[in-house]
């Protein structure tokens, strides 16, 4: 199983270089080719393409996953304002979690609080 992560607009591209040293890859929309802003079906469509996990903040990741189904799949960080240190820790603390996640049939959405 690899875990591939996109990471959305509403995080920190910064977060990219410590992620991949505990996932098999991690990138941010800006930095994928797509329009700035990329708009949330094009972030959607490329995730689904590239067999990545969206990590977000922004719940429309949310109903788009309950309108289309999944993949990909879509982890939303309910964390509130919080700095990429903290983004990161959760994400890296929880690998073993997000890895079940993604192997999981039955769940398209897995939310962090």
């Amino acid at each position: 199983m690899r875990i591939r992560l996109l990471l959305d607009a509403n995080l920190s591209w910064r977060s990219v270089t410590v992620l991949k040293n505990h996932f098999d890859d991690c990138c941010h929309v800006d930095n994928i080719g797509l329009p700035i802003p990329a708009k949330d079906i094009q972030i959607w469509d490329y995730a689904k393409e590239q067999e990545m996990v969206i990590v977000t903040n922004d719940e429309d990741f949310l109903h788009l996953s309950i309108v289309k189904g999944f993949p990909p799949k879509v982890i939303l960080l309910r964390t509130g304002n919080q700095n990429r240190k903290y983004v990161e820790q959760i994400l890296t603390n929880l690998k073993t979690q997000i890895g079940i996640f993604i192997e999981s049939m039955e769940h398209g959405v897995l939310e962090l609080i």
